[in-house]
C-alpha cells in the first residue's frame, strides 16, 4: 500500500513565520510553497531573496509549487533549499524537457500540474518522465477557494493510466481539501492543505483528523 503524505500549504497566512514555526512541530509531512509571478496568476509572492529564510522556520522538507511564466530561472536557487519536489505548469514558456533535467541534475523530483480546465491526457507523454503530478482541485493562484468536485473523477483516472503504464508516479491534489472531500481523494499519494490548517487552533489536532479521514475507505 503507497504511503499517503499531507503537505500543509501556508499561502493564505497573516503571518508565514509563525505559521511555519507551529507547522514545524507537527507531523506533517512536507510544506507546500506557492511561487507566483504575477503574470502567470495575477498574484505575485515573495521574491526568492525572502523565499529563502523559510529555512529559519522550518526544517521540513519543501514541497515547491512554481505558478510562473518561466520556471527554469527559478531552480538553480531553489536547490540550495530543502527542497523535495519542484512542481511547474504544463503551459508555461519554459521547455519542460529542460525543466525536468534541472531538478534531476539536483536529485529534486519533478511534478507537473494540471488546472481545472485542462484535460489529463495532455500530460500522459511526461508520465514515464516526471515524478508527480499535481491535479489543482481550485483555480491556481489564491487560497481560500473552494473544491471542485471533478477533480476527483479526473484524480482516478490519472491513477488508472498511472497503473497502466505500470510507473510510480506520485499523484498529488491541492485546493479546498477539508473533512468532508478528503475521504473521496484515496487515489493521491499526497494532499496539500492550507485554510483547513491553518485557521484550526489545534495545527496538530487537525492534522491527525484529517490523516484519520483520509485513511478512511
Amino acid at each position: 500500500m503507497r504511503k499517503k503524505q499531507l503537505a500543509a500549504s501556508f499561502l493564505g497566512s497573516k503571518n508565514a513565520g509563525q505559521a511555519l514555526k507551529k507547522l514545524n512541530v507537527t507531523d506533517i509531512d512536507l510544506i507546500h510553497v506557492d511561487i507566483m509571478d504575477g503574470k502567470y496568476v495575477k498574484n505575485k509572492t515573495m521574491p526568492f531573496s525572502e523565499l529563502s529564510t523559510i529555512t529559519y522556520y522550518t526544517e521540513k522538507r519543501l514541497d515547491v509549487h512554481l505558478m510562473v511564466k518561466k520556471p527554469l530561472k527559478w531552480i538553480d536557487n531553489l536547490a540550495t533549499l530543502n527542497v523535495d519536489c519542484i512542481t511547474v505548469h504544463l503551459d508555461i514558456k519554459d521547455d519542460l524537457d529542460k525543466i525536468i533535467e534541472r531538478c534531476h541534475m539536483y536529485s529534486i523530483k519533478c511534478g507537473i500540474a494540471i488546472n481545472p480546465n485542462q484535460e489529463i491526457d495532455l500530460v500522459y507523454p511526461y508520465l514515464p518522465k516526471i515524478d508527480k503530478i499535481l491535479v489543482m482541485s481550485v483555480e491556481p493562484g489564491a487560497s481560500g477557494q473552494e473544491f471542485i468536485p471533478e477533480s476527483i473523477n479526473k484524480l482516478n483516472a490519472l491513477r488508472a493510466e498511472i497503473n497502466k503504464q505500470n510507473l510510480k508516479t506520485l499523484l498529488s491534489i491541492d485546493g479546498g481539501v477539508n473533512f468532508f472531500n478528503i475521504k473521496d481523494l484515496q487515489n493521491a499519494d499526497i494532499v496539500v492543505s492550507g485554510s483547513t490548517i491553518l485557521k484550526s487552533d489545534d495545527y496538530q489536532d487537525t492534522i491527525t483528523k484529517l490523516r484519520k479521514c483520509l485513511k478512511k475507505q
